[in-house]
């Protein structure tokens, strides 16, 4: 598992991939580079792609402009005001973008009946141009059963992809079936500033319901715990592509060996309490 679920899509027939992804940049904090689509690459490494999407919290977005379905050219900054979600999606993916996406709309849904419509705006961004146009992010939307009034679909200008996804930390590259990429959702700010990076494919609403209601009432996010970063680590690189199939599944590896890590140290600390106390009693035994 990854702190960042990675998906290897499908345009060649191949399911997308909850697996995270990893840019091949030499510093967390450099953008990462697009590929084309008919270019075949080695998969993105997890840990820099963790890396360079943490680097990202903190950071204020650039002015870019993006067109909404309707061929309407939309700013990201006039999201500003209210916290806004914004997710990377591609048209072509079979599985791991629909997937993320619904859950995605599950999650929102939830917050709904705590905050209220409109009180935050949702954003999915298509990254694979000219392939996500504004025509097939309305047919992606209108596939998902998505239809909120404060929920859209931009596609990103094909000049301005690799600009854009480095301000959100976004990692992802072309496969020979389409594109392993980070499956994260991006918390921003009213500001525009990135406070939290959400990973993996299914997004539970009090991941994303503790932050928002902090960033409703105009208050700063804690830090996250190393526990709540190991347990996002976990369920990312949890999920691997498996080439054989075409699709991915759950690899429970890791999660093993950080139960069995637990497990041992619970048992040395258990072990150590009863030798002490043990002593403790030998010696008042002998004191009697």
């Amino acid at each position: 598992m990854f702190a960042a679920a990675l998906a290897p899509a499908g345009q060649g027939g191949a399911d997308a991939i909850a697996v995270t992804t990893a840019t091949t940049a030499t510093t967390a904090t450099t953008a990462t580079t697009a590929t084309t689509a008919t270019t075949a690459t080695t998969a993105l490494n997890a840990d820099a792609a963790v890396r360079v999407s943490e680097a990202a919290v903190g950071r204020r977005i650039g002015e870019h402009t993006l067109v909404d379905r309707d061929g309407k050219a939309v700013r990201l900054s006039s999201y500003r005001g209210k916290p806004l979600l914004v997710s990377f999606v591609y048209t072509g993916c079979f599985q791991a973008c629909p997937a993320g996406t619904r859950a995605l709309h599950q999650a929102v849904r939830a917050l709904e009946t705590r905050f209220g419509t409109g009180r935050y705006n949702v954003v999915s961004i298509g990254f694979n141009q000219p392939a996500d146009s504004p025509a097939a992010m309305k047919a992606f939307a209108a596939q998902n059963g998505i239809d909120l009034p404060h929920w859209s679909f931009l596609s990103a200008p094909a000049r301005d992809v690799e600009a854009l996804t480095g301000d959100f930390g976004f990692s992802y590259t072309a496969t020979a079936a389409g594109f392993d990429h980070v499956l994260q959702v991006t918390l921003v700010d009213a500001e525009g500033r990135i406070v939290r990076q959400v990973y993996g494919g299914e997004v539970p609403a009090d991941a994303l319901g503790e932050p928002l209601t902090l960033l409703l009432a105009n208050r700063p996010l804690p830090l996250q715990s190393g526990l709540a970063q190991l347990i996002d680590r976990v369920r990312i690189l949890c999920t691997v592509y498996d080439p054989g199939t075409g699709t991915y599944r759950v690899d429970y590896s890791l999660a093993l060996e950080v139960a069995g890590g637990m497990t041992f140290a619970i048992a040395m600390f258990l072990y150590l309490l009863n030798d002490r106390r043990a002593r403790r009693a030998a010696r008042r035994s002998s004191q009697a």
